[in-house]
């Protein structure tokens, strides 16, 4: 009968990726993939564009984002709201300057 090995999948380490869970040995966080899963990828999905990583990596993943819900998405809610600051704080950005100066977003010159 061979042992068992359990392998630590998630690592919470100060000053890696914000101190945020992440896959261990890795710098996708926890986050990363319930925001994915809540895209429609499912984990092979995940697991394809991510070959680095394996299914119980993303499984583990989603058993601790169902353990620590509330600490990950207030995460989430934070990230947002950082974001939504710094687009208010930068003003418009190019795009956005493009439009205002010819009318529409389809009539930029060639």
């Amino acid at each position: 009968m061979q042992p068992t090995v359990e392998r630590q999948h998630i690592e919470v380490t100060p000053g890696v990726c914000g101190g945020r869970a992440r896959i261990a040995g890795h710098r996708i966080r926890v986050q990363d993939i319930v925001i994915w899963t809540e895209q429609g990828r499912a984990a092979d999905q995940i697991v394809a564009d991510f070959p680095q990583l394996s299914l119980a990596d993303v499984y583990a993943a989603l058993a601790y984002y169902h353990d620590h819900r509330e600490d990950i998405d207030r995460q989430l809610r934070e990230d947002d709201e950082f974001v939504a600051r710094l687009k208010a704080e930068s003003g418009p950005g190019l795009l956005d300057n493009l439009r205002a100066s010819h009318g529409r977003a389809d009539s930029f010159p060639s």
